[in-house]
């Protein structure tokens, strides 16, 4: 938008920030330097300075307080108690200098200097003034290369980090350029992996795998989408043409036979709606209320109901076993599997139910034709049929199998397909029992 407020860029955030933190650490660091050498110096000065006092002091106790005016380039006052000069040498001039207990630097004369206090008897004091004009000037020389070496490094710093940080996020320039080219239409294009080896580059190696999951996405769905198109134009061109036929042509047909097809029709029609709701609505997530479910229950009625329409089905291996789920996706997971059973046999089936380790396992077998192993993760994709000759009344919509793999998936389970032992197909579910 024109008026949204751009913020900085990550570049210029990631130099704002580097530079901060390095000014503040150079900063604090060379004050503290400077403070350090300050402190040594002057402490040196302090101790020589002491030192030398501690030799005059015994040479005054000596030789009197006149010996001090025999000192040349030094200055040093005898001070009496009441403040008065008694003696001083010829640098430390007639004003006495401050008396203190305590060391501390004044000015002498215009120039900075140390004095150092020493007791002598009958409460005179020694004081002995050490120039400080030579230190104080290399300590100015360190602080004028500090005050220009920590912009310099300061500049440095924000320098280097722009540029690598810009050569670190020049692969993302790319990578966006590339993602905003990407389209619907377009989705088999991908962005490109720099040879770096580091979080960019897995950035965008994941950033692949999306667009590799999205492509195979779309392409289901434009698969899906025509299926469903065909599926559903075959139902609604029967009815159409029985509906003309017996618009022109009265005489050859009866209200009962189009009844009959009308009716037909439309349960097709209604199973493959219903079909394909059921899908979306597991696609989606979307689920019923969870409650503990008696596979063994459901197996039983569609063993029951198999024999009512005259199939041979061993219910047997049936036993005892609870999941928690919904009654009515359980019911229509058996009663797929079972229907699909009952298409293809020849003349057995077999449902089993078994409660194994914390799983129930479900399993539904006929001595029909069987499943290519090349094939048999392919028949649970929606609208496949193995049987490309099969009529489409006896092979049903070509949704079941891909109904039951969205059941399964939703309650955190399994399906695979074996070898019965008629040499069909042996459908085995695993399922969470319920705790």
């Amino acid at each position: 938008m024109a008026g949204e407020r751009r913020g900085w860029s990550v570049r210029a955030r990631t130099t704002a920030g580097a530079a901060i933190v390095v000014g503040l650490a150079l900063v604090l660091g060379a004050a503290a330097f400077f403070g350090v050498l300050r402190g040594s110096v002057l402490g040196a000065v302090e101790r020589s300075t002491e030192s030398r006092a501690e030799q005059l002091v015994a040479l005054v106790e000596a030789d009197g307080a006149g010996a001090v005016a025999q000192i040349e380039d030094e200055i040093v006052q005898v001070v009496a108690e009441d403040g008065s000069l008694r003696a001083a040498s010829e640098e430390a001039g007639r004003t006495p200098l401050p008396v203190d207990d305590d060391s501390r630097t004044l000015d002498v004369d215009g120039e900075p200097a140390l004095v150092v206090s020493e007791e002598l008897d009958e409460g005179d004091a020694l004081l002995v003034a050490a120039p400080l004009e030579d230190e104080q000037e290399t300590l100015n020389t360190v602080a004028a290369l500090l005050a220009v070496a920590v912009p310099l490094l300061l500049a440095l710093v924000a320098l280097t980090t722009w540029l690598v940080t810009g050569r670190a996020l020049r692969p993302v320039a790319l990578i966006r350029r590339e993602v905003d080219g990407i389209t619907a239409e377009h989705l088999d294009r991908r962005v490109p992996v720099p040879a770096t080896g580091d979080e960019i580059a897995a950035l965008a190696a994941t950033m692949n795998g999306m667009l590799d999951r999205l492509d195979d996405a779309a392409r289901a769905q434009r698969r899906f989408v025509s299926d469903a198109s065909h599926e559903l134009r075959s139902p609604l061109a029967t009815l159409r043409q029985h509906a003309e036929l017996a618009q022109l042509h009265p005489e050859t047909t009866s209200t009962e036979e189009l009844a009959e097809v009308v009716h037909d029709e439309g349960l097709r029609l209604q199973g493959i709606v219903d079909a394909l709701l059921l899908l979306a609505r597991l696609g989606e997530g979307a689920a019923d209320a969870v409650e503990a479910v008696d596979v063994d229950d459901i197996a039983l009625a569609e063993v029951s109901r198999l024999r009512t329409a005259g199939c041979s089905v061993d219910g047997a291996g049936i036993g005892a076993a609870r999941v928690r789920g919904s009654a009515r996706l359980v019911g229509q997971l058996l009663r797929n599997l079972a229907d699909n059973a009952s298409r293809h046999a020849r003349s057995r089936i077999a449902i089993g139910v078994a409660e194994r380790r914390g799983q129930v396992i479900i399993t539904v077998e006929d001595d029909g034709e069987g499943v290519p192993v090349d094939e048999r993760e392919r028949v649970f994709e929606r609208f496949v049929r193995l049987d490309a000759a099969r009529s489409r009344d006896a092979g049903g919509s070509g949704l079941g199998l891909a109904i039951v793999r969205g059941i399964v998936d939703a309650m955190d389970g399994d399906v695979r397909i074996d070898d019965s032992r008629w040499g069909g197909a042996r459908f085995v579910v695993t399922l969470p029992s319920h705790p």
